[in-house]
């Protein structure tokens, strides 16, 4: 079993930046794909960014991508988002998720673990 635990949400005004972790337990980290997710009010769960197990891929999502960097840390166990140039679109609550596996993964319903949320909101 994996336990996701995101942290480093917040207010911040447009332009600004905001990093965001996510440490998990468990020893199987350095072998699963990695991902960042976003959910606005009345909106689906969207992909934002996505890593494979060894951190040499990423993929982005349109909206984010020249803004966003996923990287992450297989001695830490951690995963991370550094979020740029923040717009007011942006605003949501973001989960990381993981999943077991050597690619990355787009589809949410891909991941079975699933971090409890961090709120980011970027005022205009």
């Amino acid at each position: 079993q994996v336990q996701l635990v995101e942290s480093g949400g917040g207010l911040v005004q447009a332009g600004g930046s905001l990093r965001l972790s996510c440490t998990a337990s468990g020893s199987t980290f350095s072998r699963m794909s990695l991902g960042w997710f976003r959910q606005a009010p009345g909106k689906e769960r969207e992909f934002v960014a996505g890593i494979n197990w060894g951190g040499g891929s990423t993929l982005y999502a349109d909206s984010v991508k020249g803004r966003f960097t996923i990287s992450r840390d297989n001695v830490k166990n951690s995963v991370y988002l550094q979020m740029n140039s923040l717009k007011p679109e942006d605003t949501a609550i973001y989960y990381c998720a993981a999943a077991t596996g050597v690619y990355i993964l787009r589809s949410r319903q891909n991941y079975p673990y699933w971090g409890q949320g961090t709120q980011v909101t970027v005022s205009s």
